[in-house]
Parts: C-alpha cells; sequence; structure tokens
C-alpha cells in the first residue's frame, strides 16, 4: 500500500500581539517605514518586532521576511534575525532560515540574554526536525527546555515540549510522543494559548491515528480546527485538514479524504509552505494511487519529490521515494522501481526514517523475483 506523509502541526516560537486591530497595525508598519527610512534603528527594531509578532500568527511570512530585512539594514539585531529565520522556516526555506537563528543566538548570547537564547535553540531544534535530523533536532531542544524553565518562560517551555513529542512521533516512537504532547497541553491551557492548544490537540490526533484509532483522532482534530480558524493560524487550519484527509483516508472513504485534501492545498501554496504543499501533493497522489490512476499519481510524486528535494527534507524525500518505487513496480517499471527504491533505502538510513525495515524488505523481494 501506498503510504501517505503525515502533515503533524509543529509549533513555532510563541507568539504575542494576537488580535491587534489592522488600523493599529497598518499605522505602525508607517511608523517603521519611516524610522528605518530615517536611520532610526531603535525604533525600527521595537515597532518592527511588534508587527512581525502580530503577521507570524497569521502566516504572513513574506512580509515578516521584508519586515525583518529593512529592521536589518540597519544594523544586527537579534529579533530581526529570530522573526525573519521563523518566516524562512515556516515557508520551506530550512538553510536561510538557520543563517538567521545562528546569528540571533550569537547576538543573545553576547548580550546574557537567557530567554532569547533558549527560543532560539528551540527554534533551530525545529528546522533540523522538517530537514528530517531528528537526532539533531533533540540536541537543539534538550539544550533549550531546561532553560525555559529557569526563566519561567511556560508558553516557550510548551512549544518545546510539544516539538519534542513530534519528533519521536517521527522517529515511531507514538507513545513517548503522547507523553510529551500530555505535559504541553495543560500549560498551554494555564497559559491561555490558544493556536498552541489547537497544535498540540492535532499532533494528539496524529498519534492515535498512527496506533490506528482513527474516530479519536478525529475527534482531536474536529477538536482544533475551530480554534485554529478563530485565531487565523491559516497554516495550522491547512495542515488539520491535511490531517482529517488522513483519517479518513485511514477509514476506507477515500472521496472524503480527497475532499479534505484538496482544501489544505491551495492554503499551504497561499502562504509559500513548500514542505506542507508536498504533503497534500502526496496524498493526493495517494488516493489516486488507491483509484487505479496510476499515471496520475507518478505525476504527483514526482512534483513532490521536487518539493521536498528543494526544501531539504531528506526524510520526507526517503518516504516518497518509496512510495513511487512501489508504483513502478505495480505498473511492471521494475528497472524504475528497483533504482528510485535503493535511493529511497539510503535517505531513510542517514535520517533514521520508521519505514527502513519496509524499504528493506520490498528490496529483498524485487531482488528475490530478479534471481
Amino acid at each position: 500500500m501506498l503510504g501517505l506523509m503525515d502533515g503533524a502541526g509543529s509549533a513555532g516560537p510563541e507568539s504575542r500581539g494576537r488580535g491587534q486591530p489592522a488600523v493599529k497595525i497598518a499605522h505602525a508598519v508607517e511608523v517603521h517605514r519611516l524610522a528605518v527610512a530615517g536611520r532610526e534603528p531603535a525604533i525600527a527594531r521595537e515597532v518592527g518586532r511588534g508587527v512581525a509578532r502580530v503577521w507570524l500568527a497569521t502566516s504572513r511570512f513574506a512580509d515578516v521576511v521584508a519586515l525583518a530585512s529593512a529592521t536589518l539594514s540597519l544594523g544586527p539585531d537579534a529579533g530581526a534575525f529570530y522573526d525573519r529565520g521563523w518566516a524562512l522556516s515556516s515557508t520551506g526555506q530550512p538553510r536561510p532560515a538557520l543563517a538567521d537563528y545562528e546569528q540571533a543566538l550569537t547576538l543573545h548570547r553576547e548580550a546574557d540574554n537567557r530567554a532569547g537564547e533558549a527560543a532560539t535553540l528551540a527554534s533551530i531544534g525545529r528546522v533540523y526536525n522538517g530537514l528530517g535530523d531528528r537526532r539533531q533536532a533533540l540536541t537543539y531542544y534538550e539544550q533549550a527546555l531546561p532553560t525555559l524553565r529557569e526563566v519561567g518562560d511556560r508558553a516557550g517551555e510548551a512549544t518545546t515540549l510539544n516539538n519534542i513529542g513530534l519528533v519521536y512521533n517521527d522517529l515511531g516512537d507514538h507513545q513517548q510522543a503522547l507523553t510529551y504532547y500530555e505535559q504541553a497541553l495543560p500549560i498551554r491551557r494555564e497559559v491561555g494559548d490558544r493556536a498552541g492548544e489547537a497544535t498540540t490537540l492535532n499532533n494528539i490526533g496524529l498519534v492515535y491515528n498512527g496506533l490506528g484509532d482513527r474516530r479519536e483522532a478525529l475527534t482531536y482534530f474536529e477538536q482544533a480546527l475551530p480554534t485554529l480558524r478563530e485565531v487565523g493560524d491559516r497554516a495550522g487550519e491547512a495542515t488539520t485538514l491535511n490531517n482529517i484527509g488522513l483519517v479518513y483516508n485511514g477509514l476506507g472513504d477515500r472521496r472524503e479524504a480527497l475532499t479534505y485534501f484538496e482544501q489544505a492545498l491551495p492554503t499551504f501554496r497561499e502562504i509559500g509552505d513548500r514542505a506542507s504543499e508536498a504533503t497534500a501533493l502526496n496524498n493526493i497522489g495517494g488516493i489516486r494511487f488507491q483509484e487505479g490512476d496510476l499515471t496520475g499519481a507518478v505525476e504527483a510524486l514526482h512534483e513532490v519529490i521536487d518539493l521536498v528535494r528543494a526544501v531539504g527534507d531528506r526524510g520526507a524525500e526517503a518516504l516518497v521515494s518509496f512510495n513511487l518505487a512501489v508504483l513502478f513496480a505495480r505498473m511492471a517499471r521494475m528497472d524504475d522501481a528497483v533504482g528510485i527504491l535503493r535511493r529511497a533505502i539510503s535517505l531513510a538510513e542517514a535520517t533514521e526514517h520508521p519505514d527502513l525495515p519496509a524499504m528493506r524488505a520490498f528490496l529483498t523481494q524485487f531482488q528475490e523475483q530478479k534471481g
């Protein structure tokens, strides 16, 4: 059977300034523009950071990149590097995001800003997780967590607990993932982080889906979706739509699954999230495969491979390549299947992908058939 990629909703750094009236934001944007034009770095940094907090919370990532870049034209600033790194990471540009986060980390450490250091460490971990380097991600999260607790950043602590859970889920350790999510959820409720609560609800749903309890998974996703819409989190909304599609596919309702995947796809494109666009396309390709449209499925998966290579996610490339090998085998294109399957195994070995045993077994089956 063709595997489907989970579009797990990982929370980013904590957002502040949600729900600001549009007129106030417009005024702040104009103040920022004038400060940059007048070479007033202190004003540009303070006002720009406030605007970035609001825009990041509503997935206006391209606007944040432009805003932070304008601030940085006045000189180095940890906050602007951090915000631009977050926006770049959220739009499938992990390497430039890492460069910005590392600049922010250096500046925070020079200023002995422990809170900023911890938040940046956690964000670097999130980028590495997106790149498929789970162990490196855990290293950064585990550096961040005690410092977040030390400085009393409960929201940041919850985000990092959530993201450690995400790593364990990606490694196939669903019970350990659930342990971390269940630590994060009450903290998010305690601090009133509605968007973060929805993210963790979404991730708990993913665990239950991975454990085969589809109905329980759907319960959590359906709790998350209206909250994400309420707070204007377009990226989180699209992720949850994708995950509801996964549940319906698991329940055998392919038409309903396709409806949700096709709702998610244009939003991922709209916000510029190429990694999640690849997830939705991969899942659409899976439905086409299941319905017997093998040529359509191959077209979708070739597009997915281009996207995941562009963002550098080797784990995702391994899974999609495996899916494509299955398709080629189904179409009796055995040489193509073996070639891409070897590539998938190499990538899976490098990223400790949980589907590696299945890939090796499939290759053994091919070799026995040829023999």
